[in-house]
Protein backbone atom coordinates (compact mmCIF):
# COMPACT_ATOMS: atom_id res chain seq x y z
CA UNK A 1 0.00 0.00 0.00
CA UNK A 2 1.63 3.30 -1.00
CA UNK A 3 1.15 5.83 1.83
CA UNK A 4 -0.30 9.37 0.87
CA UNK A 5 2.57 11.31 1.57
CA UNK A 6 4.68 9.76 -0.89
CA UNK A 7 2.03 11.12 -3.54
CA UNK A 8 2.14 14.60 -2.13
CA UNK A 9 5.63 14.90 -1.99
CA UNK A 10 6.45 14.84 -6.20
CA UNK A 11 3.19 16.63 -6.00
CA UNK A 12 4.83 19.35 -4.41
CA UNK A 13 8.13 19.61 -5.96
CA UNK A 14 6.68 20.07 -9.22
CA UNK A 15 4.80 22.37 -7.63
CA UNK A 16 7.56 23.98 -6.50
CA UNK A 17 9.70 23.77 -9.93
CA UNK A 18 6.47 25.36 -11.58
CA UNK A 19 6.72 28.27 -9.32
CA UNK A 20 10.06 28.69 -9.99
CA UNK A 21 9.57 28.93 -13.57
CA UNK A 22 6.86 31.59 -13.58
CA UNK A 23 8.84 33.91 -11.26
CA UNK A 24 10.97 37.01 -12.61
CA UNK A 25 14.18 36.74 -13.25
CA UNK A 26 15.80 39.96 -10.73
CA UNK A 27 19.55 39.90 -11.23
CA UNK A 28 21.58 42.14 -13.24
CA UNK A 29 22.53 39.54 -15.64
CA UNK A 30 19.61 39.29 -17.27
CA UNK A 31 19.86 39.43 -21.51
CA UNK A 32 17.92 41.59 -23.64
CA UNK A 33 18.36 41.84 -27.33
CA UNK A 34 16.82 44.64 -29.65
CA UNK A 35 16.13 44.55 -33.31
CA UNK A 36 17.74 47.49 -34.21
CA UNK A 37 20.38 49.98 -32.32
CA UNK A 38 19.16 53.18 -34.18
CA UNK A 39 15.87 54.50 -35.90
CA UNK A 40 16.14 57.01 -38.94
CA UNK A 41 13.43 58.72 -40.14
CA UNK A 42 13.86 60.25 -43.42
CA UNK A 43 12.48 63.55 -44.15
CA UNK A 44 9.42 64.74 -43.18
CA UNK A 45 7.16 67.86 -43.61
CA UNK A 46 6.28 69.89 -40.73
CA UNK A 47 2.73 68.92 -39.03
CA UNK A 48 2.09 66.25 -41.64
CA UNK A 49 3.76 63.51 -39.52
CA UNK A 50 5.29 60.21 -40.42
CA UNK A 51 5.09 56.77 -40.73
CA UNK A 52 5.51 54.42 -37.79
CA UNK A 53 8.71 52.39 -37.23
CA UNK A 54 9.24 49.72 -35.00
CA UNK A 55 11.24 48.05 -32.34
CA UNK A 56 11.32 44.29 -31.17
CA UNK A 57 12.22 43.59 -28.01
CA UNK A 58 13.33 39.78 -26.93
CA UNK A 59 14.01 38.30 -23.62
CA UNK A 60 16.45 36.28 -24.22
CA UNK A 61 15.96 34.43 -20.81
CA UNK A 62 14.32 30.84 -19.82
CA UNK A 63 12.23 33.29 -16.94
CA UNK A 64 9.83 36.52 -17.04
CA UNK A 65 11.31 39.64 -17.11
CA UNK A 66 10.09 42.48 -15.72
CA UNK A 67 10.77 45.46 -18.26
CA UNK A 68 10.64 48.17 -15.45
CA UNK A 69 9.84 51.45 -18.14
CA UNK A 70 10.81 52.22 -22.21
CA UNK A 71 10.91 56.15 -22.22
CA UNK A 72 11.69 58.58 -24.77
CA UNK A 73 14.29 60.97 -23.74
CA UNK A 74 12.88 64.00 -24.40
CA UNK A 75 9.82 63.41 -22.24
CA UNK A 76 6.45 64.94 -23.34
CA UNK A 77 8.65 67.70 -24.90
CA UNK A 78 10.37 65.40 -27.86
CA UNK A 79 9.02 65.17 -31.46
CA UNK A 80 9.17 61.23 -30.91
CA UNK A 81 6.04 59.46 -29.52
CA UNK A 82 6.05 55.88 -28.66
CA UNK A 83 3.40 52.84 -28.01
CA UNK A 84 5.09 49.66 -26.15
CA UNK A 85 2.75 46.96 -26.19
CA UNK A 86 0.19 48.57 -26.83
CA UNK A 87 0.41 51.77 -24.09
CA UNK A 88 1.38 54.81 -25.37
CA UNK A 89 4.32 57.14 -24.28
CA UNK A 90 6.51 59.28 -23.39
CA UNK A 91 6.89 56.45 -20.76
CA UNK A 92 5.50 53.08 -20.55
CA UNK A 93 5.87 50.87 -17.23
CA UNK A 94 6.03 47.90 -15.69
CA UNK A 95 5.70 45.21 -19.21
CA UNK A 96 6.03 41.82 -18.39
CA UNK A 97 7.75 39.42 -21.03
CA UNK A 98 7.25 35.99 -20.81
CA UNK A 99 10.40 33.77 -21.15
CA UNK A 100 11.99 33.33 -24.89
CA UNK A 101 9.16 36.17 -25.68
CA UNK A 102 8.93 39.33 -27.52
CA UNK A 103 7.02 43.05 -27.64
CA UNK A 104 7.39 45.75 -29.85
CA UNK A 105 7.97 49.42 -29.45
CA UNK A 106 6.07 51.75 -32.10
CA UNK A 107 7.50 55.03 -32.98
CA UNK A 108 6.30 57.94 -34.76
CA UNK A 109 7.94 61.35 -35.15
CA UNK A 110 5.87 64.29 -35.51
CA UNK A 111 7.54 67.75 -36.28
CA UNK A 112 5.76 71.00 -35.84
CA UNK A 113 6.37 74.00 -37.46
CA UNK A 114 9.68 76.15 -37.23
CA UNK A 115 11.21 78.62 -39.20
CA UNK A 116 14.23 77.10 -40.39
CA UNK A 117 13.64 77.01 -44.15
CA UNK A 118 16.21 74.29 -44.77
CA UNK A 119 16.24 70.39 -43.54
CA UNK A 120 16.87 70.31 -40.22
CA UNK A 121 18.03 67.42 -37.71
CA UNK A 122 16.00 66.08 -34.63
CA UNK A 123 17.45 63.70 -32.70
CA UNK A 124 16.35 61.68 -29.25
CA UNK A 125 16.59 58.39 -27.88
CA UNK A 126 14.45 55.88 -26.03
CA UNK A 127 15.63 54.17 -23.05
CA UNK A 128 14.85 50.52 -21.74
CA UNK A 129 15.11 49.86 -18.15
CA UNK A 130 15.50 46.41 -16.30
CA UNK A 131 16.84 45.26 -13.51
CA UNK A 132 18.93 48.11 -13.03
CA UNK A 133 20.16 48.17 -16.69
CA UNK A 134 20.02 50.17 -19.60
CA UNK A 135 19.95 49.80 -23.17
CA UNK A 136 19.43 53.25 -25.39
CA UNK A 137 18.53 52.73 -28.95
CA UNK A 138 18.69 56.53 -30.64
CA UNK A 139 16.02 58.14 -32.88
CA UNK A 140 16.88 60.84 -36.08
CA UNK A 141 14.80 62.43 -38.55
CA UNK A 142 15.24 65.17 -40.78
CA UNK A 143 12.65 67.85 -40.57
CA UNK A 144 11.55 70.59 -42.87
CA UNK A 145 9.19 73.42 -42.92
CA UNK A 146 7.04 73.29 -46.10
CA UNK A 147 4.38 75.54 -47.83
CA UNK A 148 1.01 73.40 -47.76
CA UNK A 149 -1.45 73.53 -50.31
CA UNK A 150 -5.08 71.71 -49.51
CA UNK A 151 -7.37 71.29 -51.99
CA UNK A 152 -7.60 74.79 -53.66
CA UNK A 153 -6.88 76.73 -56.48
CA UNK A 154 -4.47 79.30 -57.91
CA UNK A 155 -6.92 82.12 -59.04
CA UNK A 156 -4.00 85.06 -59.87
CA UNK A 157 -0.60 84.94 -61.40
CA UNK A 158 1.47 83.33 -58.91
CA UNK A 159 5.33 82.49 -58.14
CA UNK A 160 6.13 79.64 -56.20
CA UNK A 161 10.02 80.80 -54.70
CA UNK A 162 12.26 77.91 -53.93
CA UNK A 163 13.15 79.07 -50.00
CA UNK A 164 10.99 75.69 -48.98
CA UNK A 165 8.95 72.62 -50.49
CA UNK A 166 5.20 73.36 -51.78
CA UNK A 167 3.15 69.96 -50.09
CA UNK A 168 0.05 69.42 -51.82
CA UNK A 169 -3.35 67.77 -50.46
CA UNK A 170 -6.37 67.06 -51.77
CA UNK A 171 -4.93 68.37 -55.44
CA UNK A 172 -4.81 72.08 -57.00
CA UNK A 173 -5.96 73.71 -59.77
CA UNK A 174 -4.31 77.12 -61.71
CA UNK A 175 -7.31 78.57 -63.14
CA UNK A 176 -8.23 80.00 -66.78
CA UNK A 177 -6.11 82.74 -67.83
CA UNK A 178 -3.87 82.71 -64.49
CA UNK A 179 0.17 81.74 -64.46
CA UNK A 180 2.03 79.62 -62.20
CA UNK A 181 5.35 80.32 -62.59
CA UNK A 182 7.87 78.13 -59.99
CA UNK A 183 11.16 79.24 -59.66
CA UNK A 184 14.54 77.14 -60.39
CA UNK A 185 15.41 74.74 -57.60
CA UNK A 186 12.10 74.31 -56.34
CA UNK A 187 10.58 71.45 -55.33
CA UNK A 188 7.03 70.04 -55.04
CA UNK A 189 5.36 67.01 -53.43
CA UNK A 190 2.12 65.28 -53.44
CA UNK A 191 -0.48 63.42 -52.17
CA UNK A 192 -2.01 60.77 -53.16
CA UNK A 193 -5.29 62.48 -53.51
CA UNK A 194 -3.46 65.50 -55.44
CA UNK A 195 -3.15 65.86 -58.81
CA UNK A 196 -2.20 69.21 -60.12
CA UNK A 197 -4.77 70.71 -62.52
CA UNK A 198 -3.69 73.15 -65.33
CA UNK A 199 -6.58 75.60 -66.50
CA UNK A 200 -4.24 78.15 -66.94
CA UNK A 201 -0.08 78.42 -67.89
CA UNK A 202 2.25 76.62 -65.71
CA UNK A 203 5.81 77.79 -66.59
CA UNK A 204 8.31 75.77 -64.44
CA UNK A 205 11.91 76.69 -65.54
CA UNK A 206 14.84 75.50 -63.57
CA UNK A 207 18.24 74.14 -64.45
CA UNK A 208 20.43 71.43 -65.16
CA UNK A 209 22.36 71.48 -61.82
CA UNK A 210 20.52 69.05 -59.37
CA UNK A 211 19.63 71.37 -56.40
CA UNK A 212 18.48 74.15 -59.01
CA UNK A 213 16.19 71.68 -60.92
CA UNK A 214 12.50 71.32 -60.24
CA UNK A 215 11.15 67.98 -58.96
CA UNK A 216 7.51 66.93 -58.98
CA UNK A 217 6.98 63.62 -56.92
CA UNK A 218 5.27 61.79 -54.55
CA UNK A 219 4.82 63.06 -50.30
CA UNK A 220 5.98 59.59 -49.45
CA UNK A 221 9.94 59.51 -48.84
CA UNK A 222 10.17 57.09 -46.44
CA UNK A 223 11.32 53.56 -47.54
CA UNK A 224 10.22 52.01 -49.49
CA UNK A 225 7.65 54.10 -50.88
CA UNK A 226 9.52 56.56 -52.17
CA UNK A 227 9.92 54.88 -55.33
CA UNK A 228 6.61 53.53 -55.63
CA UNK A 229 5.28 54.38 -58.89
CA UNK A 230 1.24 55.57 -58.89
CA UNK A 231 1.86 57.60 -55.56
CA UNK A 232 0.53 60.90 -56.76
CA UNK A 233 -1.98 61.18 -59.85
CA UNK A 234 0.22 63.42 -61.95
CA UNK A 235 -0.30 67.18 -64.09
CA UNK A 236 -3.21 67.49 -66.13
CA UNK A 237 -2.49 70.30 -68.92
CA UNK A 238 -6.75 70.57 -70.01
CA UNK A 239 -8.04 71.79 -72.89
CA UNK A 240 -7.97 75.74 -71.74
CA UNK A 241 -4.43 75.47 -70.65
CA UNK A 242 -1.73 77.52 -73.24
CA UNK A 243 1.58 78.39 -73.49
CA UNK A 244 2.68 75.99 -70.74
CA UNK A 245 6.77 75.02 -70.86
CA UNK A 246 8.57 72.94 -68.30
CA UNK A 247 12.63 73.01 -68.53
CA UNK A 248 14.65 70.62 -66.44
CA UNK A 249 11.68 69.50 -65.08
CA UNK A 250 11.88 65.75 -63.32
CA UNK A 251 8.78 64.12 -62.51
CA UNK A 252 8.48 60.91 -60.71
CA UNK A 253 6.37 58.13 -58.68
CA UNK A 254 3.04 59.18 -60.51
CA UNK A 255 0.46 57.20 -61.93
CA UNK A 256 0.15 59.53 -65.31
CA UNK A 257 3.15 62.03 -65.49
CA UNK A 258 1.62 64.79 -67.72
CA UNK A 259 -1.79 64.30 -69.30
CA UNK A 260 -1.94 67.25 -72.07
CA UNK A 261 -5.82 67.19 -73.68
CA UNK A 262 -7.10 69.88 -76.64
CA UNK A 263 -5.56 71.73 -79.60
CA UNK A 264 -3.57 74.86 -78.95
CA UNK A 265 -5.49 77.89 -79.49
CA UNK A 266 -2.47 80.23 -80.55
CA UNK A 267 0.91 79.29 -83.23
CA UNK A 268 2.67 77.40 -79.81
CA UNK A 269 2.78 74.45 -78.43
CA UNK A 270 0.12 73.82 -75.51
CA UNK A 271 3.28 72.08 -73.81
CA UNK A 272 6.40 72.16 -74.84
CA UNK A 273 9.51 69.99 -72.61
CA UNK A 274 13.07 71.04 -72.86
CA UNK A 275 15.45 68.58 -70.91
CA UNK A 276 12.67 67.11 -68.82
CA UNK A 277 12.70 63.64 -67.21
CA UNK A 278 9.42 61.86 -66.59
CA UNK A 279 9.92 58.39 -64.54
CA UNK A 280 8.79 55.63 -62.50
CA UNK A 281 4.79 56.05 -63.81
CA UNK A 282 2.43 53.38 -63.14
CA UNK A 283 0.35 53.97 -66.26
CA UNK A 284 1.70 56.36 -68.75
CA UNK A 285 4.71 58.56 -68.51
CA UNK A 286 3.13 61.15 -71.55
CA UNK A 287 -0.22 60.97 -73.26
CA UNK A 288 -1.35 63.36 -75.61
CA UNK A 289 -4.91 63.74 -76.74
CA UNK A 290 -5.70 65.82 -79.61
CA UNK A 291 -3.46 68.42 -78.31
CA UNK A 292 -0.20 69.96 -79.20
CA UNK A 293 3.28 68.66 -77.91
CA UNK A 294 6.96 69.67 -78.27
CA UNK A 295 9.45 67.56 -76.56
CA UNK A 296 13.55 67.96 -77.18
CA UNK A 297 16.09 65.95 -75.25
CA UNK A 298 13.74 64.49 -72.66
CA UNK A 299 13.93 61.00 -70.87
CA UNK A 300 10.74 59.33 -70.49
CA UNK A 301 11.39 55.77 -68.86
CA UNK A 302 10.53 53.31 -67.09
CA UNK A 303 6.50 53.93 -66.93
CA UNK A 304 3.58 51.37 -67.82
CA UNK A 305 3.23 52.66 -71.13
CA UNK A 306 5.96 55.75 -71.79
CA UNK A 307 4.48 57.64 -74.55
CA UNK A 308 0.57 57.71 -76.05
CA UNK A 309 -0.45 60.13 -78.61
CA UNK A 310 -4.11 59.56 -79.16
CA UNK A 311 -7.14 61.31 -81.54
CA UNK A 312 -4.65 62.88 -83.69
CA UNK A 313 -2.59 66.52 -82.52
CA UNK A 314 0.58 67.73 -83.64
CA UNK A 315 3.83 66.18 -82.00
CA UNK A 316 7.76 66.72 -82.60
CA UNK A 317 9.95 64.65 -80.67
CA UNK A 318 13.46 65.59 -80.99
CA UNK A 319 16.68 63.90 -79.55
CA UNK A 320 14.84 62.15 -77.18
CA UNK A 321 15.52 58.99 -75.31
CA UNK A 322 12.00 57.01 -74.69
CA UNK A 323 12.98 53.18 -72.41
CA UNK A 324 11.62 50.84 -70.57
CA UNK A 325 12.81 47.38 -68.39
CA UNK A 326 10.90 45.45 -67.01
CA UNK A 327 11.58 45.84 -62.75
CA UNK A 328 9.89 44.96 -59.56
CA UNK A 329 7.51 47.86 -59.65
CA UNK A 330 6.75 47.78 -63.57
CA UNK A 331 6.33 44.81 -66.11
CA UNK A 332 6.98 45.73 -69.20
CA UNK A 333 4.25 44.62 -71.21
CA UNK A 334 3.08 47.88 -73.78
CA UNK A 335 4.97 49.79 -75.91
CA UNK A 336 7.08 52.94 -75.03
CA UNK A 337 5.50 54.72 -78.19
CA UNK A 338 1.66 54.70 -79.20
CA UNK A 339 0.72 56.54 -82.02
CA UNK A 340 -2.95 56.88 -83.28
CA UNK A 341 -5.48 59.25 -84.82
CA UNK A 342 -8.39 57.79 -83.23
CA UNK A 343 -9.74 57.35 -79.62
CA UNK A 344 -12.37 54.60 -78.86
CA UNK A 345 -14.51 55.34 -75.53
CA UNK A 346 -17.07 53.20 -75.13
CA UNK A 347 -18.48 52.59 -78.11
CA UNK A 348 -17.70 56.30 -79.39
CA UNK A 349 -14.91 56.54 -82.27
CA UNK A 350 -13.36 60.10 -82.08
CA UNK A 351 -10.80 60.77 -85.08
CA UNK A 352 -8.69 63.51 -85.77
CA UNK A 353 -5.69 64.79 -88.18
CA UNK A 354 -2.69 63.77 -86.81
CA UNK A 355 1.08 65.46 -87.32
CA UNK A 356 3.70 63.51 -86.00
CA UNK A 357 7.47 63.90 -86.58
CA UNK A 358 10.41 61.72 -84.46
CA UNK A 359 14.03 63.21 -85.47
CA UNK A 360 17.27 61.41 -83.43
CA UNK A 361 15.13 59.59 -81.04
CA UNK A 362 15.42 56.08 -79.09
CA UNK A 363 12.90 54.00 -78.64
CA UNK A 364 13.75 50.48 -76.56
CA UNK A 365 12.57 48.05 -74.28
CA UNK A 366 13.63 44.91 -72.49
CA UNK A 367 12.84 41.90 -70.06
CA UNK A 368 9.32 42.33 -71.33
CA UNK A 369 6.85 41.06 -73.48
CA UNK A 370 6.85 43.62 -75.97
CA UNK A 371 7.90 42.79 -79.79
CA UNK A 372 7.17 46.24 -81.59
CA UNK A 373 8.22 48.92 -78.92
CA UNK A 374 6.60 51.64 -81.64
CA UNK A 375 3.03 51.07 -82.47
CA UNK A 376 0.99 53.25 -85.26
CA UNK A 377 -2.83 53.07 -86.06
CA UNK A 378 -4.82 54.90 -88.09
CA UNK A 379 -8.80 54.70 -88.65
CA UNK A 380 -10.37 56.86 -91.38
CA UNK A 381 -9.22 59.40 -93.83
CA UNK A 382 -8.56 62.38 -92.37
CA UNK A 383 -4.77 63.75 -92.51
CA UNK A 384 -2.04 61.09 -91.47
CA UNK A 385 1.10 62.55 -91.35
CA UNK A 386 3.90 60.45 -89.04
CA UNK A 387 7.44 60.78 -89.97
CA UNK A 388 10.62 59.10 -87.89
CA UNK A 389 13.89 60.52 -88.88
CA UNK A 390 17.13 58.56 -88.01
CA UNK A 391 15.29 56.66 -85.19
CA UNK A 392 16.75 53.48 -83.01
CA UNK A 393 13.83 51.34 -82.57
CA UNK A 394 12.99 47.35 -81.49
CA UNK A 395 10.59 46.15 -83.58
CA UNK A 396 9.93 42.64 -85.14
CA UNK A 397 7.37 44.28 -87.67
CA UNK A 398 7.85 48.00 -88.59
CA UNK A 399 5.10 50.81 -88.34
CA UNK A 400 2.80 50.96 -91.56
CA UNK A 401 1.29 54.76 -92.59
CA UNK A 402 4.54 55.99 -91.89
CA UNK A 403 7.27 57.93 -93.66
CA UNK A 404 10.77 57.24 -92.38
CA UNK A 405 14.81 57.37 -93.03
CA UNK A 406 17.68 56.94 -91.35
CA UNK A 407 16.04 53.93 -89.09
CA UNK A 408 18.57 52.09 -86.88
CA UNK A 409 16.30 48.79 -86.08
CA UNK A 410 16.75 46.21 -83.53
CA UNK A 411 20.18 46.77 -82.47
CA UNK A 412 20.32 47.63 -78.76
CA UNK A 413 21.63 51.34 -77.90
CA UNK A 414 24.25 50.22 -75.13
CA UNK A 415 22.63 52.08 -72.18
CA UNK A 416 25.14 52.54 -69.60
CA UNK A 417 23.50 50.47 -67.21
CA UNK A 418 20.29 48.95 -66.78
CA UNK A 419 20.35 46.94 -63.31
CA UNK A 420 17.10 46.24 -63.21
CA UNK A 421 17.00 43.90 -59.92
CA UNK A 422 19.04 47.31 -58.02
CA UNK A 423 16.87 49.84 -59.79
CA UNK A 424 20.13 51.63 -60.93
CA UNK A 425 19.48 52.88 -64.57
CA UNK A 426 21.64 55.28 -66.74
CA UNK A 427 20.57 55.86 -70.00
CA UNK A 428 23.63 57.51 -71.42
CA UNK A 429 25.13 55.97 -74.34
CA UNK A 430 27.93 53.07 -74.17
CA UNK A 431 31.37 53.40 -75.99
CA UNK A 432 30.01 51.00 -78.41
CA UNK A 433 26.02 52.21 -78.96
CA UNK A 434 25.42 51.98 -82.36
CA UNK A 435 23.60 55.63 -82.03
CA UNK A 436 26.56 57.33 -81.66
CA UNK A 437 26.98 60.07 -84.20
CA UNK A 438 24.13 58.39 -85.70
CA UNK A 439 21.59 61.50 -86.36
CA UNK A 440 20.79 64.50 -88.17
CA UNK A 441 21.01 68.18 -87.76
CA UNK A 442 18.28 69.26 -86.11
CA UNK A 443 19.70 72.50 -84.44
CA UNK A 444 19.15 71.44 -80.76
CA UNK A 445 22.71 72.73 -79.76
CA UNK A 446 23.12 71.21 -76.29
CA UNK A 447 21.52 67.68 -74.78
CA UNK A 448 19.54 66.85 -71.51
CA UNK A 449 23.03 67.59 -69.07
CA UNK A 450 23.61 70.76 -71.42
CA UNK A 451 26.57 69.23 -72.85
CA UNK A 452 27.57 70.76 -76.51
CA UNK A 453 26.47 68.38 -79.31
CA UNK A 454 27.73 67.68 -82.58
CA UNK A 455 25.61 69.43 -85.33
CA UNK A 456 26.18 67.43 -87.56
CA UNK A 457 25.94 64.37 -86.75
CA UNK A 458 25.02 63.84 -82.99
CA UNK A 459 24.54 61.08 -80.80
CA UNK A 460 20.62 59.50 -81.17
CA UNK A 461 18.17 60.21 -78.13
CA UNK A 462 18.70 62.37 -75.30
CA UNK A 463 22.48 62.49 -74.38
CA UNK A 464 25.31 63.23 -76.15
CA UNK A 465 28.65 61.31 -75.18
CA UNK A 466 31.64 63.14 -73.75
CA UNK A 467 34.04 60.26 -74.08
Amino acid sequence: MIKPGYILAPLLILMIISCRKESFITGSDAVISISADTLHFDTLFTTAGSVTQALRLYNNNNRKLLISAISVGGGAGSYFRINADGFAGPEVKDLEMAANDSLYVFVTVNVDPGSAKLPYLIQDSIKILFNGNEKFVQLDAWGQNATFLRSGSISANTTWTNDKPYVILGGLQVNENVVLTIQKGTKIFLHADAPLLVDGTLNALGEKKDSMQIVFSGDRLDDPYRNYPGAWPGIYFRAKSRDNILKHVIIKNAYQGIVVQGLTVNSNPRLYLDKCIIDNCYDAGLIGVQTDIKAENCLITNCGKNIQLISGGNYELTQCTVAAYSNVMIAHKDPVLTVANFILQGNVLTVGDLNASFKNCIFWGGNGIVDNEVVVAQDGSGMFNVDFKNCLWKVANAPGAITSSGIISNQDPGFVNTDTRNGIYDFHLDKNSPALGAGIHVGVGTDLDENKRDLNFPDLGAFEATF
